[in-house]
């Protein structure tokens, strides 16, 4: 599983904990390593790795690829998200406005994604890799 944003690490950490086996957690700020590290001490969780985006190996794929960030930034990372998954390997992505759906989507030209899940203002997609 690729926590891809990891902010303070909790989908990471709750995948952990739910028995996923191997966890990975990326985020460009280093207060977020920080935190994501320090709560999954607390949870008693250990993650494979809290890296960069510098430190990322491209060369690993995942079955579950989850990222909570914003629009714009999801457009720019879509060969790295998709191109991580493992066939059939499902990405969620949320931060969405649901205004923004449309111009997410096209990132992703090897997903096939669900209706997005929209809640108030904000969406979630998922999808799956196709091949």
């Amino acid at each position: 599983m690729l926590d891809y944003g990891c902010g303070s690490g909790i989908l990471g950490i709750a995948a952990a904990l739910l028995g996923a086996a191997r966890v990975m957690a990326v985020d460009i700020e280093p207060q977020a390593l920080w935190a994501t590290q320090a709560n999954a001490r607390f949870n008693g969780v250990a993650l494979d790795a809290v890296i960069t985006p510098e430190e990322f190996p491209t060369q690993l794929e995942f079955d579950l690829v989850l990222a909570n960030i914003l629009a714009n930034t999801l457009i720019e990372l879509g060969p790295t998200l998709s191109g991580c998954l493992k066939s059939g390997g499902q990405l969620v992505l949320a931060g969405i406005l649901e205004s923004q759906v449309g111009a997410v989507l096209p990132a992703y030209p090897g997903l096939a994604f669900d209706p997005p899940f929209v809640d108030g203002e904000w969406a979630r997609l998922t999808g799956r890799r196709r091949d």
